[in-house]
């Protein structure tokens, strides 16, 4: 084969290997955002099946991290990427980071929901459809974090950050509010707690889906926006 046909075969069988991993992400995002929500509605539906499933599950997007990171090791190793190409393979790499403990948290959330099944509290129903709203929000960010992954559009990575803000103010006042309901009823503050550690991981799940949009930045414009405000953020990339 002649030389700069065979440079021109191992480039494209490069960008296939790297469009074959960001395909492998997306459906890896995917299982965890039916994670989120069937965990949210084991919690909010008391469907003790539902919440089975969700801890069934969490071991194949385990499996699918360390299969994805095996293969970016790989990559690393064999191809030595630079540039636009090795921020690629970092930004897979520290995606399906997050990716993997969103399903952490959704699998937290169907132990809880397993857990408050048969119990009765003041003020359940009310709790439950805080929870659900927020729940929405979230499933709402994580659900574009992944879209602005696969379109690697840098505008929309930032807009979809700062709906993160919402999702940390509607947590603190759920967490004030249970922590009312503890004072007022102090016999279900097992019950109570258990509610704050479910806003607790949709709150991380926000946070996890926040980091997906700035490794977007990262993968796009080669900065490093981690600890950076979303004001900062809008300026630097002229959002």
């Amino acid at each position: 084969m002649d030389p700069t046909n065979l440079g021109e075969h191992i480039h494209h069988r490069f960008d296939r290997e790297l469009e074959s991993l960001r395909n492998r992400v997306v459906s890896m995002g995917g299982l965890v955002e039916r994670q989120v929500n069937d965990a949210l509605t084991s919690l909010t539906e008391q469907n003790t099946e539902l919440a089975e499933y969700v801890i069934r599950t969490d071991h194949r997007v385990n499996a699918q991290e360390v299969s994805i990171d095996e293969d970016c090791t790989y990559i690393l190793a064999r191809r030595q990427p630079a540039a636009g190409d090795l921020r690629m393979v970092m930004a897979i790499i520290k995606t399906i980071t997050d990716i993997e403990r969103i399903g952490d948290e959704s699998e937290k959330i169907a132990h809880i929901a397993m857990d408050l099944v048969t119990s009765s509290f003041q003020g359940k129903d009310q709790l439950m459809q805080q929870i659900a709203a927020m729940g929405q929000l979230v499933v709402s960010l994580l659900r574009e974090a992944l879209d602005t992954f696969v379109r690697m559009d840098v505008q929309a990575a930032v807009q979809a950050a700062r709906r993160d803000e919402d999702i940390d103010r509607r947590y603190v006042e759920l967490l004030t509010e249970l922590i009312q309901h503890i004072k007022a009823d102090p016999q279900d503050t097992e019950e109570f707690q258990s509610l704050i550690w479910v806003a607790r991981s949709l709150e991380r799940i926000g946070d996890h889906s926040k980091n997906i949009c700035e490794y977007v930045v990262y993968l796009v414009k080669g900065k490093d926006v981690r600890h950076t405000t979303i004001e900062q953020l809008e300026q630097e990339i002229g959002a």
